[in-house]
């Protein structure tokens, strides 16, 4: 059974139609990678899954998380339930030290794992009286993921944690990613097709507003004009 299931799910926003009648599910182990080109709903999906749209969007289908309704739920009760969010634009308050940073991200009536985070990256609590604005994009990276590890989840929904970073702060993201999803599973949308490589058992591939591909991501990536024909690019590039 499906940790999290997506279905019919459609999204208008401004006019615009971005998913039209999107489904598919996350399984309850691992990593599940989001895939797709540019502009294609990915965060859109996350967002709705999340309760982060606009209020003015429209949607519809419905979403299930461990089995219970979630399609119109308050993103506060999400949170609480165990659904852990890492924005693309990592969220980090930049004039707030990295200490006060995860300081924020700890939730009542629940202990922080600190030993966890500092045990992943030791950086964080190296840094923790430096403002989180003067961090580099990767120590950033590694504040955003720190303050959703702090707390104990039962699904991680990870948007595009490798853009802009350089390739061997990529790579110490993905191990981190990747001991992470032994215990928590993940949906993860990247666009390094490497990092989609290493990390995820299944992907799902959205073009035009619909699923085009579910199925096995090794299946996805060995096959070139697939992965081609899907994402525009070759199977060790970037999507």
């Amino acid at each position: 059974m499906s940790i999290l299931e997506i279905g019919d799910l459609s999204v208008r926003i401004a006019g615009s139609h971005i998913l039209q009648g999107v489904t598919f599910g996350v399984a309850p182990h691992g990593v599940t990678a989001l895939l797709g080109r540019n502009g294609v709903g990915k965060t859109t999906t996350l967002k709705a899954v999340l309760g982060l749209l606009p209020p003015k969007a429209e949607v519809g289908g419905e979403v299930r998380f461990a089995g219970a309704d979630i399609t119109r739920a308050q993103t506060h009760r999400l949170v609480r339930e165990g659904l852990g969010y890492v924005p693309e634009d990592r969220g980090v308050f930049g004039g707030l030290t990295v200490a006060e940073n995860l300081r924020l991200a700890e939730r009542p009536g629940a202990e922080p794992d600190y030993a966890r985070v500092y045990g992943l990256f030791p950086e964080l609590q190296r840094r923790g009286r430096q403002r989180a604005g003067t961090l580099s994009g990767g120590q950033q990276q590694m504040v955003a993921i720190g303050r959703v590890l702090l707390n104990p989840n039962r699904l991680l929904l990870i948007d595009e944690p490798t853009k802009g970073l350089a390739p061997k702060v990529v790579s110490e993201v993905a191990a981190v990613l990747d001991t992470v999803a032994q215990v928590v599973p993940m949906l993860l949308v990247e666009q390094n097709l490497a990092v989609v490589r290493r990390l995820a058992q299944d992907a799902v591939v959205i073009a035009n507003g619909k699923v085009a591909y579910t199925g096995g991501a090794r299946d996805l990536l060995d096959y070139t004009e697939k992965t081609k024909a899907l994402l525009g690019v070759g199977k060790g590039d970037h999507a």
